[in-house]
């Protein structure tokens, strides 16, 4: 697969999907069949340590959970906290923690382990979303073997939904001071053997606490990037695999083969250098023209076809934080080459005599965006990287336009979290530096009323385009597709292969 779709996208809902019908699989009648490797392949592991991840999360569910756990319609649900109180005031969380959770050493998880992992969290690790919840917190306490007490300094209202993704480790794991070379976890899967970028072998833990799961004896995840893992899923070689709109039409003349959406979306945008912007970008009529040269509709047309949304927020209709009037004002909704070309006028840039730096990451879609600014008459010089090479080289600051897309999110909170100055990845938004925009954000997380923290959010969100940052292209939903011998499997709300209610713990193969 490669990296810019399969690992970053997402969708409306499976009504509107072209295979709708053809997605559906009826849940088996059968009892479960024991055994069997089941053979999946959509994001990579990027880190051993989980505390450390930077974003590639479709494989560490199979071996570490959190407290919580997102059902596959997005709200929360119990996970190793088989309970969970919050105060009125938003400052005060109190977990249970369900009994007789064994980590995959045989120890039986405590209220001090859990701990342990949070002041591990907010002690040694630097950056990144789990580190924002944890330096709020003002004290952590086990009151006894089963309690957990986290006191926050003020509100944090998406503490419950990032609580997923704060796994809970055995202080005993190798590395634990420093880096974990060998977690150990609680999860239906175990840490085996990990080539990176190749393989990820997980086998199954008998003293698992849903008793009775998993069913498989173990899961190899593909880490490879794989243009087209078509064939392998018709061979057998994959059971489950994220699959390209472009790849996908030929699978679903297979009836062998299933398609079904992960609930969450995927953004794309096309972001601007906010941190060291080079002349004349750092002329808002500039990035404005190029915001109108886009045809939106097309570029999602081309990534979605019919089903991709074009709008200019980060969610989409029906999310709590979408806003029909934001939505209906949005001045880049339809092209107006006319328009860009005035503008470039009246700041006195003639394309002709500029040349456009542009990054992306190795896909179709932004060729398509490079296009469209070249009728303008700049000269591109674009740079199509892999993951590792586009994060160097956009950290490097010395490019004027980025296009990319970023996947499902637990909380909206882990979308705005990257906007802000000491957010993690800030590279993909070109690095914003904005102090009023921080201060919007904390103000949004703070406020444990819904009503007023949609508000605050959606301010947040006008001062990031008043200030031209990027500019939102739409919205798709991932495609994952599973073989017919896959039973009791569907996709979740993220990329997580497995959830308290759902997910690879509960998923067998027919013989």
């Amino acid at each position: 697969m490669t990296l810019s779709l399969p690992r970053r996208a997402a969708l409306r809902g499976v009504a509107a999907l072209p295979f709708a019908g053809h997605a559906a699989v009826a849940q088996p009648a059968a009892a479960p069949r024991r055994g069997g490797v089941l053979k999946y392949a959509t994001l990579g592991l990027d880190t051993s340590d989980p505390h450390r991840h930077t974003g590639a999360i479709g494989v560490q569910q199979a071996y570490v959970e959190g407290l919580t756990s997102l059902t596959a319609s997005g709200g929360v649900e119990p996970m190793l906290a088989e309970a969970f109180e919050v105060s009125p005031d938003g400052r005060v969380y109190t977990f249970r923690i369900r009994q007789d959770v064994r980590f995959h050493n045989g120890d039986i998880l405590t209220a001090a382990d859990v701990v342990a992992n949070m002041e591990r969290i907010r002690t040694k690790i630097r950056g990144g979303w789990l580190t924002t919840a944890m330096h709020q917190a003002e004290a952590i306490e086990a009151p006894d073997a089963r309690t957990v007490v986290l006191r926050l300094k003020e509100p944090f209202a998406p503490l419950l939904n990032l609580a997923s993704e704060l796994w809970i480790l055995s202080p005993k794991s190798p590395g634990w001071e420093e880096t974990i070379t060998q977690p150990i976890g609680t999860g239906p899967f175990t840490f085996g053997e990990w080539q990176p970028k190749v393989r990820f072998y997980a086998p199954a833990f008998p003293g698992y606490w849903q008793v009775g799961k998993p069913y498989l004896a173990a899961v190899e995840f593909d880490l490879r990037e794989v243009a087209d893992p078509g064939l392998a899923l018709r061979a057998g070689d994959l059971h489950v695999a994220a699959v390209t709109r472009d790849r996908l039409r030929p699978l679903l003349r297979d009836a062998a083969l299933h398609a079904r959406p992960i609930r969450d979306t995927t953004w794309y945008f096309v972001s601007f250098n906010n941190r060291r912007p080079a002349k004349p970008f750092d002329d808002a009529r500039v990035r404005r023209a190029i915001g109108h040269a886009i045809d939106k509709r097309a570029v999602m047309n081309f990534v979605a076809g019919r089903d991709a949304i074009v709008t200019n927020q980060m969610v989409i209709p029906g999310n709590i934080h979408f806003d029909q009037a934001t939505h209906d004002a949005d001045i880049f909704a339809k092209p107006d080459p006319q328009r860009a070309r005035a503008l470039l006028r009246e700041a006195g840039v003639d394309p002709a005599k500029r040349r456009l730096d542009v990054i992306s990451w190795q896909g179709a879609w932004p060729q398509a965006v490079v296009q469209m600014i070249k009728a303008l008459g700049f000269e591109v010089n674009h740079v199509a990287l892999d993951d590792i090479g586009a994060q160097r080289r956009l950290g490097q600051y010395d490019w004027d336009i980025a296009l990319f897309e970023s996947g499902p999110r637990a909380d909206i909170f882990l979308r705005y979290v990257r906007l802000m100055s000491d957010g993690p990845n800030p590279v993909l938004w070109g690095g914003i530096q904005d102090e009023v925009l921080d201060g919007l954000i904390d103000k949004a997380v703070a406020e444990p009323d819904q009503a007023r923290r949609v508000a605050n959010y959606l301010a947040a969100w006008k001062r990031v385009m008043a200030q031209d940052y990027f500019y939102v292209l739409g919205h798709e939903q991932s495609v994952i597709v599973n073989r017919d011998e896959v039973q009791g499997w569907e996709p979740g709300f993220t990329w997580s292969p497995h959830w308290a209610s759902g997910g690879i713990a509960r998923t067998w193969l027919k013989a």
